[in-house]
C-alpha cells in the first residue's frame, strides 16, 4: 500500500455528501416526515485535507447502527433526526429515517424540502486506514476502476449523518415528494375522517367550539376541529413568548436573545440565562485541555497527519496514545499548533500564535528553566523527520548495498584489514599438539569512514502559514540527499576500477566473445574459477551474481531464469538448453552507464562473488548506522523557524580484486 504523497496531511474524519429525498410518512407515524437518500454513489469525490479526489471503499466501511442521529450543518444541537436503515447495496450507500426531532432546525429542513429545495446529505466518517495511488496507478474500488492520483480511505467507521447545503458528490440528483409538515398533518387528518364527521353531525346536536386561551410563558390548550383557530392562536402563542424573551434581553443579551427563540425557551429559563451571564466575571485565565496531551501524543498526531498509515502508528507508540492524538487532534494537527502545545507545555502563557518568536523560544525550551520542560519539541520533530527521512533514503535506488560488504567503525581512523595468504591451510598436528602458525601476507585492504551532511530549514513563511507538511518534506528530501550521495561516491569509485580488473589481475576480459551471452557468461565463469592464490592453488570461492547495466538487463534476467535460449541463425553455436539457469542473481544499476561516472559503459558487465565471501568493494558505517541520521533545531537568531539537519557517516574503497571479474563486453 503506498503512502501518501509529501505534503499530503491525511484527515482523520472526513465527510461525504450526497442528495436526499425527503417525502411524507404514512401508516405508523403518519405525523412525521421521512427521508431517504443516496448517501454515496461509491465514486470520486473533493474532500478538504486531501489534495487529490478521494473515493471511500464501502467494503471498508463500517456501520455501528442503524439508527444514526441526523443533524443539521453536522451541529450537535441543531438536531433534526434518525435513521431506521443505513444499507449498502450495489455500490452505494443508502439510508432512510424519519425528521422526528422537534426543532426549528427539523422545520427547517422538512418544509424547505417540500418546496423543492435540493437538501444533500453529509456523512460524518472516521478514518481508520487510507491508501494512495499515485498518478499513472489504477485501483478497483466499489465495482468501479478509478486512475491515479487518487486516495482511497479502505477502512472507516460512520458517525453522524447531516442535511447540508451543497456536498462533493455530484452524481446524485434530489427528487422532494413531500409538503410541509403542518399542513401534511392537518390535511390528512381532515381527509381520512371526513365520513366520521358527517355521520357525527346526522347523530349528534350542534355544539359551540371550545374557548381557546393563552398565556404569553406556555403553549395554548390547542383543538384540532378548527384548524384555521388552531394556526391562529400558535401565531398568537409564538408571537407572545417571543416578545416576553426580548423584553427579558432589553437589546443586551444578542446570543441569548437568539437562542431563547430559536430554541423555544419560555420567559423564565431566558431570565435564569440573563442572570448568569450578568454576573461579574473573574479575570481572563487560559486553561489549557491537557487530557492525554504528551509528546508522544503529539508525535502521533504529527504521524497520522503527514501520512504514516495508522497501523503503523499503532506499532511504534500504542493504542492508547493513538486514540489520544485521534481525538484531541481529530482532522490533522497543524504546524503553529504544534508548536503551541509544546509552547504551552513549557510554560509559555500566551493564547495565539501572534509573538511567533516567543512561542518557538518555549517550545525549544531554550531557557534558564528548560530543565522544567515537559514536552520535547526538538525530539519530537526530530522522531517525526526521521520517520519521513527513510522514505526518502529508502526511495532511492539501492544496488549498492547487494554488492558491497559492510564494515563497522568506531570513528574516522583509516582501519585497515589483511587477507590469509600463502600457509594459510591447515597443517597436520605433529605430536605433542603444537600448531603451525599462518601468516598475513602483504595483501592489505583499507577504508575511512566521512560525515556528509546538509543543512536544511522550515522558514518563517511555512511557520506562519501553518504548514505541517514542511516538516515531512523537508526531511524527505533530506533522506533522499543521503541516498544519491551514497550512491555517487559508490558508483564513482566502483567504475574508477581500471586499475582494479585488469588483464594483469586475471579478472578482466574483452573481445566480442565476451557479450552477455551463453558464450560470454561461460568465459566469464571459466575466468573467475580459474583464480588462484598466493600459493597458485584455487580461491575456493564461487560467483554468485551478475551486475549489469540497464540495457542488459533483459538479457541477463533470460539467463538466469529461461531454461531454453533459441538460436534461429544459421551459425548457432550451442544447444536449446541453458545450462546457467539459476546460478547468477541479476543485479541492475543505472549507475553504471551514466556518463557522468569516468569508466561508465553500456556493455561491460560484471561476475561477483558473494560479498560477504570475498568483497570487491566495501562500505563502511560509524558505529554501524546504515541510514542517515536528522536532528532538528530553533533557527539561528536571525532566521525565523525551524532548523533540521541530516549527515551520515560513511566510506567506500574497493577491496580483494579475485572477487569479480569485468567482461568488456565488446572489443
Amino acid at each position: 500500500m503506498s503512502k501518501m504523497p509529501n505534503n499530503v496531511k491525511q484527515p482523520e474524519f472526513l465527510t461525504i455528501t450526497a442528495t436526499p429525498v425527503i417525502e411524507a410518512a404514512a401508516g405508523d407515524g403518519a405525523s412525521l416526515p421521512s427521508f431517504s437518500m443516496v448517501a454515496y454513489t461509491g465514486g470520486k469525490m473533493r474532500i478538504a485535507g486531501f489534495p487529490h479526489p478521494v473515493v471511500v471503499d464501502l467494503a471498508g466501511l463500517s456501520i455501528p447502527s442503524q439508527n444514526l442521529p441526523i443533524r443539521l450543518d453536522h451541529e450537535r444541537r441543531q438536531g433534526v433526526g434518525h435513521t431506521r436503515k443505513i444499507a449498502i447495496e450495489d455500490g452505494k450507500l443508502l439510508a432512510d429515517g424519519l425528521i422526528s426531532r422537534d426543532t426549528s432546525w427539523a422545520r427547517d429542513v422538512a418544509r424547505s424540502g417540500a418546496k423543492g429545495f435540493p437538501w444533500q446529505a453529509s456523512i460524518g466518517a472516521q478514518v481508520v486506514e487510507a491508501e494512495f495511488v499515485p498518478a499513472g496507478g489504477r485501483v478497483q474500488v466499489n465495482g468501479q476502476e478509478f486512475s491515479g492520483p487518487v486516495h482511497v480511505v479502505r477502512r472507516a467507521v460512520l458517525k453522524e449523518i447531516s442535511f447540508v447545503d451543497s456536498g462533493a458528490d455530484g452524481e446524485t440528483t434530489a427528487k422532494v415528494a413531500a409538503q410541509d409538515p403542518s399542513q401534511v398533518t392537518e390535511e390528512n387528518r381532515m381527509k381520512t375522517d371526513v365520513k366520521d364527521d358527517e355521520r357525527k353531525t346526522a347523530e349528534t346536536p350542534a355544539e359551540d367550539p371550545p374557548k381557546v386561551e393563552a398565556k404569553a410563558d406556555e403553549a395554548p390548550n390547542l383543538t384540532a376541529d378548527d384548524p384555521v383557530a388552531d394556526i391562529r392562536a400558535r401565531a398568537a402563542a409564538e408571537t407572545k413568548r417571543i416578545a416576553a424573551i426580548q423584553a427579558v434581553c432589553d437589546g443586551q443579551y444578542a446570543d441569548i436573545e437568539a437562542k431563547a427563540i430559536e430554541e423555544g425557551w419560555d420567559a423564565t429559563r431566558c431570565e435564569l440565562e440573563v442572570l448568569r451571564a450578568s454576573r461579574p466575571k473573574a479575570p481572563a485565565v487560559h486553561v489549557r485541555d491537557d487530557d492525554g496531551v504528551t509528546g508522544q501524543v503529539l508525535e502521533a498526531a504529527c504521524l497520522m497527519t503527514g501520512g504514516i498509515r495508522g497501523n503503523d502508528v499503532l506499532k511504534t507508540h500504542g493504542e492508547k496514545t493513538v486514540e489520544a492524538a485521534d481525538s484531541r487532534f481529530r482532522g490533522g494537527i497543524g504546524l503553529q499548533e504544534l508548536l503551541l502545545e509544546a509552547a504551552w507545555a513549557n510554560g509559555y502563557t500566551g493564547r495565539s500564535f501572534r509573538d511567533s518568536r516567543s512561542v518557538l523560544r518555549f517550545a525549544f525550551a531554550n531557557r534558564i528553566e528548560a530543565a522544567l520542560s515537559t514536552v520535547d519539541i526538538g525530539g519530537i520533530l526530530s522522531n517525526v523527520a526521521n520517520k519521513f527521512l527513510l522514505e526518502g533514503f529508502f526511495g532511492v535506488e539501492r544496488v549498492w548495498r547487494n554488492i558491497c560488504a559492510v564494515r563497522n567503525v568506531s570513528d574516522f581512523k583509516t582501519v585497515t584489514s589483511y587477507r590469509l595468504i600463502g600457509k594459510d591451510q591447515y597443517e597436520i598436528v605433529a605430536p605433542g599438539g603444537e600448531l603451525k602458525h599462518g601468516s598475513l601476507g602483504e595483501e592489505s585492504y583499507s577504508n575511512k569512514a566521512d560525515t556528509y551532511g546538509l543543512l536544511l530549514s522550515v522558514d518563517r513563511r511555512d511557520v506562519i502559514n501553518d504548514d505541517l507538511g514542511a516538516i515531512t518534506t523537508v526531511p524527505r528530501k533530506l533522506g533522499r540527499g543521503s541516498g544519491l550521495k551514497i550512491n555517487d561516491v559508490f558508483w564513482t569509485i566502483f567504475l574508477g576500477n581500471s586499475a582494479f580488473f585488469k588483464t594483469a589481475n586475471k579478472n578482466y576480459i574483452s573481445g566480442a566473445d565476451t557479450a552477455l551471452t551463453i558464450d560470454g557468461l561461460t568465459k566469464a565463469e571459466v575466468t573467475f574459477m580459474d583464480q588462484v592464490d598466493g600459493d597458485g592453488k584455487p580461491i575456493g570461492v564461487m560467483p554468485v551474481l551478475m551486475l549489469v547495466p540497464t540495457g542488459l538487463s533483459a538479457v541477463g534476467t533470460q539467463l538466469f531464469k529461461s531454461l531454453e535460449l533459441r538460436d534461429t541463425t544459421a551459425s548457432t553455436k550451442y544447444p536449446v538448453a541453458n545450462p546457467h539457469q539459476g546460478k547468477y542473481r541479476v543485479e541492475v544499476s543505472r549507475y553504471l552507464a551514466n556518463a557522468s561516472y569516468t569508466g561508465n559503459s553500456a556493455k561491460a558487465w560484471y561476475l561477483l562473488a558473494d560479498p560477504n565471501d570475498l568483497p570487491v568493494i566495501e562500505v563502511a558505517f560509524l558505529n554501524g548506522q546504515e541510514s542517515p541520521t536528522i536532528e532538528t533545531a530553533e533557527a539561528d537568531f536571525n532566521v525565523l523557524g525551524v532548523q533540521m539537519r541530516g549527515y551520515h557517516d560513511f566510506g567506500v574503497a574497493l577491496q580483494d580484486p579475485k572477487g569479480g571479474v569485468k567482461a568488456k563486453g565488446e572489443a
